[in-house]
């Protein structure tokens, strides 16, 4: 299983390049709970750090795709690098400025959230002029939706380890001077300074013209209402089952599930469609999400979130590869961004519409939510299915050897631009 991953890792940039997104993405991954942990050392209330947190993510869905554009036309060091050092200098500003007065508190993290680089659309976007073959590919956009796993379960800990040592405020500076560093890691990187966006037609939907990355998003959409839904409804869970450890260990599950799904399905490679095997896996998400309705002890919950999250890191693995296929060309970073962004929307909406559920129906509603999110996601890929099936119009470019320098047009992959 380890030599697919080892193959890549041996791959000359990549473990640069991975470890460097990882990395810059850490201010993003613990912007919510920093900013809860600080407002709450300085006084404020909880709403008050939930609408700073909110506005962040807000700003944050809305700057990726924009930013992931800008970084099609003008190029990845130039946008990249830019954008951490203004949402690094947003972050430190409401770290001195605190939540007084309270306008510049909300414009400070707006600014934050709506600079975060896109570096994940950018990594993603990365890979095929780095390796030399498709499969390689494959196995590198599963290892990518592993490495996020272990980022969104390391990165709180960095920010509680942080606030406990020093503060709160050191906390929010610290991770954000780290962001940049990885930031400035991989636009100095040869691959990214090199890489260039295919010719793209002027047109003013960009990625949103291409009617198979509509599909996708409007499926993921819905698997972020569950994972957003979960978050809730586990809460509810846990107050009745031992409280916030039980809690940590729940979500820990789902990370632990996704971890290893996500481990074995990038280790080997597979046949078929890419559309229809994210058919099936997303089906297999939607049908693990029910047995989290029987809500038994906490031990056995436990058991049922590693399998709640066992095909989700799969399934992302998937939807990268056809994200890929079905961008425009010159459009793949915006393609990949608006995926993180509707991700990111959906698993908002979950939170907000599971906690009204879970007052008016009880724990056990709470739960039935992410099951019907499932399904309703799969339910658009079976209807949309010929849509997403359907060839592309135009060229692409292809996944070729790093000794081709005349990178021949081919069908396979738009993200092996022009190096």
């Amino acid at each position: 299983m380890a030599a697919g991953y080892l193959e890549i890792l041996r791959a000359r940039h990549a473990v640069r390049l991975l470890v460097g997104t990882l990395v810059g993405r850490l201010p993003n991954a613990t912007a919510a709970i920093a900013i809860v942990l600080f407002v709450r050392a300085g006084g404020g209330t909880y709403s008050l750090a939930g609408g700073l947190a909110a506005a962040y993510g807000v700003a944050n869905a809305v700057g990726q795709p924009l930013l992931g554009r800008l970084v099609d036309l003008y190029g990845q060091p130039r946008i990249q690098l830019s954008a951490a050092l203004v949402s690094a200098f947003g972050m430190g500003a409401f770290a001195f400025a605190g939540t007084d007065p309270l306008p510049l508190a909300y414009v400070t993290v707006v600014v934050a959230g709506l600079f975060t680089p896109p570096l994940e659309g950018g990594l993603r976007a990365l890979w095929p002029s780095v390796l030399r073959k498709e499969d390689q590919v494959h196995t590198a956009y599963a290892m990518d939706a592993v490495a996020q796993e272990v980022m969104f379960t390391v990165g709180p800990l960095l920010v509680t380890l942080c606030a406990s040592l020093w503060s709160a405020q050191a906390a929010l500076l610290v991770l954000n001077v780290i962001g940049v560093l990885g930031a400035l890691s991989v636009v100095l990187s040869p691959p990214s300074r090199d890489w260039r966006s295919a010719p793209r037609a002027a047109h003013w939907l960009g990625a949103l013209r291409s009617p198979g990355l509509l599909v996708m998003l409007g499926a993921f959409l819905f698997v972020g209402v569950a994972l957003g839904s979960i978050t809730v409804a586990s809460v509810s869970y846990a107050d009745d089952h031992g409280g916030d450890t039980v809690y940590g260990w729940l979500m820990a599950a789902v990370g632990l599930g996704a971890l290893l799904g996500g481990t074995v399905y990038g280790a080997r490679q597979w046949s078929g469609p890419a559309e229809r095997r994210l058919t099936v896996l997303v089906g297999l998400l939607a049908v693990c999400y029910l047995p989290l309705t029987l809500m038994p002890g906490a031990v056995a919950m436990t058991a049922l979130m590693v399998l709640a999250g066992v095909f989700l890191a799969p399934a992302l693995a998937c939807v990268f590869v056809l994200v890929d296929r079905h961008a425009p060309r010159g459009t793949v970073t915006e393609a990949f961004s608006w995926l993180v962004t509707t991700f990111t929307v959906g698993a908002s909406l979950g939170t907000g519409l599971a906690g009204p559920v879970v007052e008016w129906g009880g724990t056990l509603w709470g739960f039935v939510v992410p099951g019907g999110a499932g399904a309703v996601s799969l339910l658009v890929l079976l209807v949309t299915g010929r849509v997403l099936a359907a060839p592309l119009e135009g060229a692409v470019v292809a996944v070729s050897s790093e000794n081709d320098p005349n990178r021949a047009a081919g069908t396979r992959f738009s993200s092996g631009d022009r190096a």
